[in-house]
């Protein structure tokens, strides 16, 4: 009986939480990571980052090659990343690259040279922190832990126990140095069951997100037809 009760609850919370491993926060800050041009950012639409910018004289088309610098880590006085190692950092800015890397790459000749019909692409991390493995399960599957950390969603706009991470990306002209696009965005794990067990997998999702965004938005600015 008490196993019958035990499945209810996971199924009830399974349902609930849905699929979805992280979704958008509400907030950003600035690190200084995107220097003079975070007066060019405007909310962002639906199935945006928080900020965007757009160029509206770009010419998406005309860009064949990507050159994908390193992702940064920004880190001020008071952020998170003085916590970790430098070897931790270096493998959250890894993983970062590594998932754009293999998103952008299946549209765009990847190259390491600056010239015409490149784009040059910029990101920095600028906050992340693990999420509480037991206490993330414990809230996922259980009523009174599931009512708290949705009161605390409520209030904060992110869920207890869980990851997050932020970045900024700006696209720029390799040859000219114009500013293509620029961005800001949050995002924080979804509450789900699976990865729950895994401190660093709502950042995890968090870079493959990001990565999977950015080429569906150049595909959509490009004209794109069969965007993903």
């Amino acid at each position: 009986m008490r196993r019958q009760a035990l499945l209810t609850v996971l199924t009830a919370a399974a349902l609930i939480q849905g699929c979805q491993p992280t979704y958008q926060g509400r907030t950003v800050s600035s690190s200084g990571f995107l220097e003079t041009n975070y007066g060019r950012l405007h909310e962002g639409g639906e199935g945006e980052a928080l900020l965007v910018y757009r160029n509206p004289n770009a010419h998406w088309a005309d860009y064949k090659e990507i050159h994908l610098d390193p992702v940064t880590i920004w880190r001020g006085d008071q952020s998170a990343f003085n916590d970790f190692s430098a070897a931790d950092r270096q493998k959250l800015a890894d993983s970062f690259y590594s998932a754009v890397y293999q998103q952008l790459s299946k549209d765009y000749q990847m190259v390491t040279s600056i010239g015409p019909g490149v784009m040059h692409v910029q990101i920095a991390l600028t906050d992340a922190k693990a999420s509480s493995p037991v206490m993330d399960t414990i809230s996922t599957v259980l009523p009174v832990g599931l009512a708290v950390s949705e009161a605390t969603s409520i209030v904060t706009g992110k869920p207890s126990f869980v990851g997050e991470a932020q970045a900024e990306a700006k696209i720029t002209d390799a040859q000219t140095g114009a500013l293509l696009a620029a961005a800001i965005d949050r995002r924080v794990g979804g509450k789900s069951i699976a990865g729950s067990t895994n401190s660093w997998d709502d950042v995890q999702q968090a870079f493959e997100y990001w990565a999977e965004q950015i080429r569906y938005r150049l595909c959509k600015e490009r004209g794109g037809t069969a965007c993903e």
